[in-house]
């Protein structure tokens, strides 16, 4: 046991204590998302009592939808793209104060019910990003989807030095000082891997997967979600090149790649709550 474990709590450093609820912001980036926004909004509600919805420039009912809801609403006058939605809400969770920042879809993808199961992960990881890793059920993700997942998992292990279980996944836990990286570069989803890779290089953060269920429309379901921002082959070689582009100019790729074979990816499911994605996410860390 070390010193910082017998300290008391009201003597524990801030950055050492665990978090609770009330330290988290949620943050929902949002772009005409009418759809589930006020039942994504409402079960994050449940969960910790900050949320803070960014509106990317909506078209439709988003804001009207939640619009009675207790939440910071952030608004741009126009489509600015994730990356601007996360800076912006990263900005205002830690001037409200927050310890940790988790991010959640506005589509209804992600499940506020992990929420609790997401901070308790990070407790027994301090100071890591945790994600969301979309493990249970894979077989019902859209194909292409699932292919794009797995290769940016490849591609984005060169810019970090190790392996991460689903690293495309949007519904993660950012430490406050993850969060208030500063001159994180990369607009729309290519912020979502660079800010892992610039967490890692600046400040020598690790990513820790929890196997999750993400929702999807399927012939196993009647439920209706939006149509996915995300364009896999579009967005994915902007990813893909945005990271080699980092490795190159980083170097050493032989000790990157040596790297990456010493370092698998951390899934922690201690109750085996999801085998079948824990099974899945061991077999992926094999380059």
């Amino acid at each position: 046991m070390t010193d910082t474990d017998r300290m008391p709590l009201d003597r524990m450093p801030l950055d050492r204590m665990p978090l609770d609820h009330r330290d988290v912001a949620v943050l929902i980036p949002a772009l005409n998302e009418a759809l589930r926004i006020r039942e994504v909004v409402m079960g994050a509600l449940a969960q910790c009592p900050r949320v803070i919805v960014v509106d990317d420039g909506s078209d439709d009912d988003t804001v009207d939808r939640i619009s009675d809801l207790p939440v910071v609403l952030l608004r741009h006058p126009r489509r600015m793209g994730k990356g601007a939605c996360l800076r912006d809400g990263f900005a205002e969770a830690l001037r409200l104060g927050a310890r940790a920042v988790l991010t959640m879809d506005g589509d209804g993808q992600h499940s506020a019910g992990d929420i609790p199961r997401i901070i308790a992960v990070a407790n027994r990881h301090p100071g890591c990003i945790v994600i969301g890793a979309r493990l249970r059920r894979r077989s019902q993700k859209p194909i292409l989807r699932r292919l794009a997942n797995e290769f940016g998992d490849w591609g984005l292990a060169w810019g970090t030095g190790y392996r991460i279980a689903d690293s495309q996944s949007g519904q993660r836990l950012y430490p406050a000082a993850v969060a208030a990286l500063d001159a994180v570069p990369g607009e729309d989803f290519v912020f979502e891997s660079q800010i892992i890779i610039s967490a890692a290089r600046r400040l020598g953060t690790r990513c820790v997967s929890v196997p999750i269920e993400s929702r999807y429309k399927c012939v196993h379901s009647s439920e209706s979600f939006r149509p996915s921002h995300f364009r896999p082959l579009r967005d994915l070689w902007r990813i893909t090149s945005h990271i080699v582009r980092q490795a190159l100019a980083h170097g050493g790729l032989a000790d990157v790649y040596r790297s990456i074979r010493a370092n698998p990816a951390v899934i922690d499911d201690p109750d085996e709550a999801f085998p079948e994605g824990a099974r899945l996410a061991r077999d992926s860390t094999h380059p």
